[in-house]
């Protein structure tokens, strides 16, 4: 049920008129007809809702009507309403783009919905948070729907916010423009969905035989050297950054990469085959054996990061690359791109909203090379790692990241792909591993893991909690999903997988170790969905995203736009 729904039907049954609960909760007739329509909605664990549940909660005492609890009607209530997790970060910069594009005064728009010009000013870069981001939210869409309707206005609007003319019509507009302003969680969900789809199925192994990475002869031309020009207009760009590949990758140098983009990417994504062109040249740099250093833009619209991201996979899975993005990269003129490698550097830029307009300059001069190496790492310098990325070439490094992470006081929340493997016995674990026919190296190597895990986890559990979400697998189901030991923190490319009995005493040790110790929880849930990854929440911390095999691998995500995102998608049900 809709909040709306809810709170309609609680004063239907309280015999309870919309002036009466006015006055108990202390709020202005015209909210509660606005909660009453849906055209407006409280945010969960404000003061508006507080005085909205205990004013209900009294009416219903005075009536005699004892099974309407507190704590009853409040989780009603909270059932329809969203986490308080609201994205002030989004709701900031899209305020901002609004007020630069429409050119809006301020002062005038503060009058109209009667708060102070300042704040507002405050607010639209990053410096204040509104106490009540849906109410000021409502106040300026009402002002911005009547006070720029007419055709111009409507098509410059349709263009800022990426919707059709028709869903900013009069009866439309409001809604539009404040799903728009608020969040972007109209698709969050889906598109971190596929990222995380994208990244439990995908197996490096597969990927490199489709294009056929092992083939990939690098091509060396001791006398080639790219032209110094400038590329004008989208196609041409298209060719720039072709050229600057092709420059990289036929040079003697091996050094890193700095790659920065704020570019729009949907002329670019719409052109399947420069796409295709695209990821063959990264290919290339990688199979020479150049390492990535790129900073990822994250003040994109959600639907363009997660896209942007989803198509890095294979790259992050190769371990060649170090991410980073910007903080508070806030620039509404400009669009910027800057590649640097030894030999050739790739400099443009565009007004916004202009992209086939801009201009790209492509340089072997050395001088200019050396302006933009230092660019690049000024830029570096600036920014922040987007997560850390582990693979069995920095095992020791991410060792050292575990002994970090048990001392952070801090609970702990996994989705798992198969059991945990502290809970399970010496001699179930070496029973299943010769089953699988594993060297007595292999086996001691693994026995001593499942050890040096116990006692990591049960150093954590001294002081913080650990709640395990599993899917129990069902004897009709085994033969078509065998689940394998949970081994992902050892970096062992092997799937040494359960028979149906050794999985049954696998889960009943588990539920024992649950009962024994204090602090771990277990829940069940009732679908599978992911093989392959475990999903770590570190509250308030960081994410671990770990993959199990093809390769085995571990993100450490810290931003807080994609933490947040990936936090609020729940995993465990399916869309």
């Amino acid at each position: 049920m809709k909040f709306k729904e809810v709170l309609n039907k609680y004063l239907k049954e309280l015999n309870c008129s919309s002036k009466k609960l006015s006055t108990g909760a202390g709020l202005s007739q015209s909210v509660i007809s606005r909660y009453r329509s849906g055209e407006r909605t409280p945010v969960k664990e404000s003061e508006q809702m507080n005085k909205l549940i205990t004013a209900l909660f009294n009416i219903a005492q005075e009536n005699g009507q004892k099974k309407y609890t507190l704590d009853k009607i409040k989780g009603d209530f909270n059932s329809t309403l969203p986490n308080d997790d609201f994205d002030y970060t989004t709701f900031s910069n899209n305020l901002n783009t609004l007020i630069m594009s429409l050119k809006i005064n301020i002062n005038e728009m503060s009058k109209f919905i009667i708060f102070d010009a300042s704040h507002i000013s405050r607010i639209r870069y990053g410096k204040a948070k509104p106490s009540n981001p849906i109410e000021i939210s409502n106040k300026i869409c009402s002002y911005i729907f009547t006070k720029y309707n007419n055709p111009e206005d409507i098509s410059n609007i349709s263009t800022i916010i990426g919707c059709k003319k028709s869903d900013l019509s009069e009866n439309k507009f409001i809604n539009t423009l404040f799903s728009w302003l608020t969040s972007e969680t109209k698709n969050v969900k889906n598109e971190i969905s596929d990222f995380l789809y994208h990244l439990d199925s995908f197996n490096l192994d597969d990927y490199i035989k489709a294009i056929k990475f092992d083939e990939l002869k690098v091509p060396y031309l001791p006398f080639y050297k790219a032209k110094n020009k400038n590329y004008y207009g989208i196609e041409e760009m298209k060719n720039g950054e072709l050229n600057f590949f092709k420059a990289t990758v036929l040079s003697k140098a091996k050094d890193d990469i700095f790659m920065y983009s704020n570019m729009p990417m949907e002329d670019m994504a719409e052109d399947t085959n420069f796409g295709k062109k695209w990821m063959f040249a990264i290919a290339m740099c990688l199979k020479k054996g150049h390492h990535l250093n790129i900073i990822h833009n994250l003040d994109r619209p959600f639907n363009e990061m997660m896209l942007g991201l989803e198509s890095w996979i294979p790259i992050y899975m190769t371990g060649q690359i170090s991410p980073y993005y910007l903080k508070d990269n806030r620039n509404n003129i400009y669009n910027h791109l800057d590649y640097v490698s030894e030999n050739v550097a790739l400099s443009g830029e565009c007004i916004k909203g202009y992209h086939n307009k801009g201009m790209y300059y492509l340089t072997t001069n050395k001088n200019e090379i050396k302006y933009y190496k230092e660019k690049s790492k000024l830029l570096l310098k600036k920014a922040k790692p987007l997560m850390e990325i582990y693979r069995e070439n920095n095992k020791n490094e991410y060792d050292l990241f575990l002994r970090k992470d048990k001392n952070i006081e801090s609970d702990r929340i996994r989705y798992l792909s198969s059991l945990p493997i502290f809970t399970i016995k010496d001699e179930l674990l070496i029973k299943i591993l010769k089953r699988n026919k594993l060297t007595k190296s292999e086996i001691d190597k693994i026995i001593k893991y499942k050890n040096d895990e116990l006692i990591y986890i049960n150093n954590i559990l001294k002081r913080n909690k650990i709640k395990d979400y599993i899917y129990i697998i069902k004897e009709n189901e085994f033969k078509n999903d065998i689940p394998s030991l949970l081994l992902n923190n050892l970096f062992l490319d092997k799937k040494i997988t359960y028979t149906y009995k050794e999985y049954v005493e696998h889960l009943k040790l588990t539920k024992e170790y649950r009962k024994k110790v204090n602090n771990y929880e277990l829940n069940y849930v009732n679908d599978k969905t992911f093989k392959n990854i475990t999903i770590t929440f570190i509250e308030n911390n960081y994410i671990i995203i770990s993959k199990s095999s093809n390769p085995t691998i571990h993100f450490v995500i810290k931003h807080p736009k994609l933490t947040l995102a990936i936090k609020n998608f729940n995993p465990l049900v399916k869309e």
